[in-house]
């Protein structure tokens, strides 16, 4: 599945330099996720009293929302080194033993899509996390023997947009779990602003709002719209990024309305309503009917949409809700005080 809309949430190539640079160091710096946020300072506090290292931490929600970076954040703060790897690079349970061989007493092993860890790599990895022990098979046949090797503590820290595909006994052994959600607008402003600055990007309150309000909550998004605004306005203004140049490349060149619905989003949206009466409708055939894959719409364009009260999900099919037709100018058909209330 490819996703290459800039309002993607997933990392491109172009995001990696910016994504280090822009990074906070500290819990202080970081903006948004305070629940998470406060929860963690109580954890490392904790463990810095004892001396100990961290309980494993697994984090889960929609990319983009930082779960990398507060992985890097955890680290920091602890003073320990972190290792980042992901779970489809470690493809045998070889891979993971040499991993876990070179850490540290306190060291961070982040893992990224935690859940697309092999079978057999997870077994490895089982023992590692519960008792900080390597079981390891010597040979083949009758003369094969198993040692065991003891780990130093360490701490693993896991992150993963889809919670339900992690096997129970891996869930288990994390001690802390934390939802990551959109950011709230205020949270997305600050983080424009701040970025801004690092960037050396004049930008004006009202334009760091207006990118703010279109980035979907999510700051890797937000981060990219504010690339983009930088370009055009070193481009075709004076350097300065306002509300008004914000708002018309943004709205009138990316096709990134004021909501943060891109022209796919609003195609998913009318199709429902105008082929489909609204729903109920089944994902495949939206899907057949845009010409997208219907893994792409679920994991996608579906998120967002439900987060914005603008789509339903019924056992008979996605329904659109009266803010979709709302916003996208279209009277509903029928008695409109059965539709779900406008926010």
């Amino acid at each position: 599945m490819t996703d290459d809309r800039i309002l993607s949430s997933n990392r491109k190539p172009e995001d990696k330099a910016l994504d280090y640079a822009l990074r906070p160091k500290t819990l202080d710096d970081y903006t948004g996720q305070e629940h998470v946020v406060e929860n963690l300072r109580i954890l490392i506090e904790a463990a810095k009293k004892r001396g100990e290292p961290l309980d494993h931490v697994l984090f889960y929600g929609p990319p983009g929302l930082g779960k990398t970076t507060i992985a890097h954040v955890l680290a920091n703060e602890m003073g320990v080194n972190i290792k980042i790897t992901a779970g489809p690079s470690i493809e045998r349970a070889g891979d993971l033993a040499a991993i876990l061989t070179h850490q540290r007493k306190g060291d961070v092993l982040f893992i990224d899509e935690i859940h697309r860890l092999g079978r057999a790599v997870e077994e490895v990895l089982y023992p590692a996390m519960e008792d900080f022990a390597l079981d390891i098979v010597i040979g083949k046949g009758p003369a094969a023997k198993n040692v065991r090797l003891n780990l130093p503590r360490f701490t693993v820290v896991g992150a993963t947009t889809r919670l339900a595909l992690l096997t129970a006994p891996l869930r288990a052994r994390f001690g802390a779990v934390y939802r990551m959600d959109f950011y709230s607008l205020d949270a997305m402003r600050a983080i424009v602003t701040r970025a801004a600055a690092m960037l050396k990007v004049p930008i004006q309150p009202d334009g760091a709002d207006e990118i703010a309000r279109r980035a979907r909550g999510t700051p890797r998004v937000g981060l990219r719209l504010l690339k983009r605004c930088r370009d055009y306005a070193e481009v075709r203004g004076d350097g300065v990024i306002t509300r008004e140049l914000a708002a018309h490349f943004l709205g009138e060149m990316m096709l990134v309305d004021e909501l943060g619905l891109d022209d796919t989003d609003r195609r998913v949206l009318r199709t429902i309503i105008q082929n489909f009466g609204g729903g109920p409708v089944g994902l495949e055939t939206i899907a057949a009917s845009i010409s997208e894959e219907a893994d792409t719409i679920m994991d996608v364009y579906e998120p967002f949409l439900l987060q914005q009260g603008m789509l339903d999900r019924t056992p008979r099919g996605r329904m659109a809700t009266i803010n979709a037709y709302r916003h996208l100018g279209i009277e509903p058909a029928g008695d409109p005080s059965s539709q779900p209330p406008l926010f």
